[in-house]
């Protein structure tokens, strides 16, 4: 059994025991949080997509951890104008372990 989630704005596979990165989200290490943005369930008997059957579906997952990303550097340079600018970027992420997909 397996589940594609929205959150973030990005889709991800899940199925139970997996542990994804997502966007940060404001819980603290070692709470439970609900994701009910379901976009596809996958059971023994086939795939569900429809909305009205999805409405009632959650991902249980556990906050394993809160972090920041590797740095990423970001130049820009217009030739024959003497421009130039570096500027860097490190993203959050909460890390999640998916206890348990309930439809």
């Amino acid at each position: 059994m397996y589940a594609v989630v929205k959150t973030g704005g990005k889709q991800h596979k899940v199925s139970q025991g997996d542990v994804l990165r997502v966007e940060k989200i404001d819980a603290p290490v070692g709470d439970t949080v609900e994701l009910t943005e379901i976009a596809l369930l996958s059971k023994d008997d086939g795939l569900v997509v429809e909305p009205d059957a999805l409405k009632s579906a959650k991902v249980v997952c556990e906050v394993v951890r809160q972090g920041r990303a590797k740095k990423i550097r970001v130049f820009k340079k217009k030739r024959k104008n003497n421009y130039t600018r570096t500027y860097g970027h490190r993203q959050s992420y909460t890390e999640l372990r998916v206890q348990d997909i309930q439809a």
